[in-house]
């Protein structure tokens, strides 16, 4: 592969970014017209930023057969085809469930499910990793990994599963285990912990005052079993963690941070980071300034930088200055590729 093809590898954007005729406001605003097929226009533009993935909102989405036929020419664009991911964690985060012109099981939340125990949460995951894979969809940024014990916590709430870290713990790996039967990739999330935090990520830069002692015998739980469940992705969320790194970077951008997860948690799989568009990033860096932040972190995947040209061509000139190992490219492509063969795509 060229440069330009694995670093290429490194970057899921939404369908949007691809489309030269829209701003990077309207990309990132939910409620603009969203691009709901493959167009010459955006197969250029796949030619320039051969990305490794893309991740589907509501916006892109009218009906069973335009998403299949989307889907499929996505599949279709690149001799290394794209990975294709969205959001559907269950209950309020459902791209498709809770679209009207789906006919699909409705959750009330992931708390309400976990209340009903293990079974109960590997079968929505089975039964969401169905219907995903259906559409050919090969990913899921789901289930949500953190314990929601912050009351004032504006963005988690019932996304999470409990607020008693064993029993999150147990349910991330009936969840884990669900998207497997399914042969769909999962992503656990927002390392290391977004739920005892008291600012919304989308919004602010999020912060947990827990020492690394106190993560470990709460938040991290769930990361761990996750880990051990096997897991093919882990994201990390843009909370900034002062009691342990001694500074406010996030820890997308933080290589103790997600340092941590290789070391302490020994996990070798997909690090990404959670969308790069959210003001707790784009407050404190330029695109091109988190893109390569995020990957000096050892971060493996860019998720929809806040401008994909400028994000790109940052990341292809710092491996071509030096400030980057090509060889560094080279391990995160590998392990995109790796969910790619694994997913049956290559």
């Amino acid at each position: 592969m060229t440069l330009q093809e694995k670093v290429g590898q490194l970057f899921f954007v939404r369908p949007d970014a691809l489309d030269p005729a829209q701003t990077q406001e309207q990309i990132n605003d939910a409620n603009a017209a969203g691009v709901t097929e493959l167009t010459d226009e955006m197969n250029a533009m796949l030619a320039k930023y051969p990305v490794g993935g893309v991740v589907l909102f509501g916006k892109n989405i009218t009906d069973p057969q335009q998403l299949d036929d989307f889907t499929g020419a996505l599949h279709a664009s690149m001799d290394t085809p794209l990975l294709i991911g969205i959001d559907e964690e269950g209950g309020s985060v459902a791209r498709l469930a809770n679209h009207n012109a789906f006919d699909l099981p409705r959750y009330e939340s992931a708390t309400a499910v976990a209340a009903e125990g293990e079974n109960a949460v590997r079968q929505m995951y089975q039964t969401i990793g169905g219907y995903l894979d259906s559409y050919g969809i090969d990913l899921d940024f789901a289930p949500d990994a953190d314990v929601n014990t912050n009351p004032d916590n504006p963005i988690i709430g019932t996304r999470a599963f409990s607020d008693n870290p064993q029993t999150a713990s147990r349910m991330v790996t009936a969840a884990v285990a669900g998207f497997e039967e399914r042969h769909v990739l999962c992503c656990i999330k927002h390392y290391p912990g977004h739920g005892d935090t008291a600012e919304d990520s989308h919004k602010a830069l999020a912060v947990t005052h827990k020492t690394w002692a106190e993560l470990e015998a709460c938040e991290l739980l769930p990361f761990q079993a996750g880990i051990q469940a096997g897991t093919d992705l882990v994201m990390v969320g843009h909370i900034a963690a002062p009691e342990v790194t001694g500074n406010d970077v996030p820890a997308s951008l933080s290589p103790q941070l997600v340092g941590s997860l290789r070391g302490e948690l020994d996990y070798a799989g997909a690090i990404v980071t959670d969308s790069l568009a959210m003001e707790g990033i784009t407050d404190q860096y330029s695109a091109g300034e988190a893109a390569v932040l995020a990957i000096q972190a050892g971060v493996d995947i860019l998720l929809m930088p806040n401008g994909l040209s400028e994000a790109f061509d940052a990341v292809v000139a710092a491996v071509e200055n030096g400030t980057i190992a090509e060889s560094r490219i080279d391990a995160s492509a590998a392990r995109v590729l790796s969910l790619k063969e694994k997913r049956g795509l290559i």
